[in-house]
C-alpha cells in the first residue's frame, strides 16, 4: 500500500460527499470544474484511488496540513506522494499528529475493510483539533474506486465547548468547582470508593472573620481573599483532588484515595500556607485564616451529604475552639 493511503481527510456534509463522488468520476473530462468544486469547500479534501495513489486534493487540504503543493502533485500519469524518505506527504502529516501510531492503525483498518466509512477527531501537536471523515468511492457498477478523505479544523468549536463546560462547572470568581459539579464528582467517587474499597476523605473549610473583611475593607477585598484562598489551595492539590466553592466563604475539598490521617495532614499544611500569604489591604497585610473540618467517607454512608454533615460538625468545633484550626471527625 502506498504511503498516501495513510492520509485521513475531513468531515463533509452529505451533499459534499455526493459532489466529490460525481466530480471524481468526471475528473478526466472536467479537471477545472473538479478543482473549482474542491477549492470552494471549507474542508480539506484528498481523493486517492484503489491503490492509495493521490488523484486530487484541494487548497484547504494543503492549508490545514501546512503542506506545499509539490508534496501532493497529481500531474504525473501515476501520481506519487513520495518526495524523499523524510519529505513524503504522509510523513509531513504524521509529524503534526500527537498520536501518529493510533492514527495509522485506524487508517489501516479502513483499508483492510474498504466498505467502512469512518469519522474521528485528530489532535495535532500545535494544539489544533481536526475532524476527519473517510468515505468509499464506487463507480456506477459499485466497484471500489478508492477513498475520499475530508478534514475540518474544529479547534474553535472545541474551545467553545470547553468554555461552556467550564462555565457550567466552575465558579467564575475563584476558579473552584461549583456545588453542582462537586456533587456530581462526589457521587462518582463514593461509588468508586465502595466498589474498590478505597479511602475517600472530605475537608470542609470556612474562612474566618470573612464578614468582618467585607464590612471593614469592602467586598472587593473580600473577593480578593476568596481568590487568594482558592489559588493557594489549588496549587497544592493533586489532579485527582477537587476544590469546590459551595457557599459564600465556604469551600469543600474532595480527596479520593486519601484516608483521614492524610486528609488532616493536608488541611494543616494548607492552613500554614495561608498564614504565610497575607492579603495586601490598603496600607498593611491582612492574614486570611480558615477553620476546617475533616472526615472520611464510610461505606455505610447513604451519600456524600452524610459525610458533609460530619465535616460540618468538625468544622463547627474548630470555630468554637478559637478558629484557625483543623478538627477531624473520626
Amino acid at each position: 500500500m502506498d504511503s498516501s493511503s495513510h492520509l485521513q481527510p475531513p468531515v463533509p456534509t452529505a451533499p459534499l460527499k455526493l459532489t466529490v463522488e460525481a466530480a471524481v468520476t468526471a475528473a478526466s473530462s472536467q479537471p477545472t470544474l473538479l478543482q473549482a468544486i474542491y477549492d470552494i469547500s471549507p474542508d480539506g479534501v484528498l481523493v486517492v484511488d484503489e491503490k492509495g495513489e493521490v488523484l486530487s486534493h484541494n487548497l484547504p487540504f494543503l492549508t490545514i496540513w501546512n503542506l506545499s503543493p509539490r508534496l501532493a502533485r497529481t500531474d504525473d500519469p501515476a501520481p506519487s506522494i513520495k518526495g524523499g524518505a523524510d519529505q513524503t506527504l504522509l510523513t509531513r502529516v504524521l509529524d503534526q499528529i500527537q498520536n501518529p501510531e493510533a492514527y495509522l492503525a485506524r487508517v489501516q483498518q479502513l483499508y483492510d475493510h474498504p466498505e467502512q466509512a469512518d469519522r474521528c477527531e485528530i489532535t495535532l501537536k500545535d494544539g489544533r483539533t481536526l475532524e476527519r471523515q473517510s468515505t468509499v468511492l464506487r463507480d456506477g457498477q459499485q466497484r471500489y474506486m478508492g477513498r475520499a478523505w475530508f478534514f475540518r479544523d474544529i479547534t474553535a468549536q472545541k474551545q467553545h465547548e470547553a468554555e461552556l463546560v467550564r462555565l457550567a462547572r466552575y465558579d467564575a470568581l475563584t476558579g473552584a468547582a461549583n456545588r453542582r459539579y462537586f456533587l456530581e464528582r462526589a457521587d462518582q467517587e463514593c461509588t468508586r470508593s465502595r466498589r474498590h474499597q478505597l479511602p475517600l476523605s472530605l475537608m470542609l473549610v470556612d474562612l474566618d472573620h470573612f464578614k468582618q473583611i467585607n464590612d471593614q475593607y469592602g467586598h472587593a477585598y473580600g473577593d480578593e481573599a476568596l481568590k487568594q484562598f482558592s489559588a493557594v489551595v489549588r496549587g497544592r492539590l493533586r489532579d485527582s483532588d477537587l476544590l469546590a466553592r459551595i457557599g459564600g466563604e465556604e469551600f469543600v475539598i474532595l480527596m479520593p484515595s486519601t484516608a483521614l490521617a492524610g486528609a488532616t495532614l493536608l488541611a494543616e499544611r494548607l492552613r500554614l500556607a495561608m498564614a504565610d500569604q497575607p492579603l495586601p489591604v490598603i496600607d498593611h497585610l491582612l492574614p486570611v485564616r480558615f477553620s476546617a473540618g475533616v472526615t472520611q467517607f464510610q461505606g455505610d454512608d447513604l451519600d456524600i451529604e452524610t459525610c458533609l454533615k460530619r465535616a460540618d460538625e468538625a468544622m463547627y468545633r474548630a470555630k468554637q475552639s478559637g478558629r484557625d484550626r483543623v478538627e477531624a471527625y473520626a
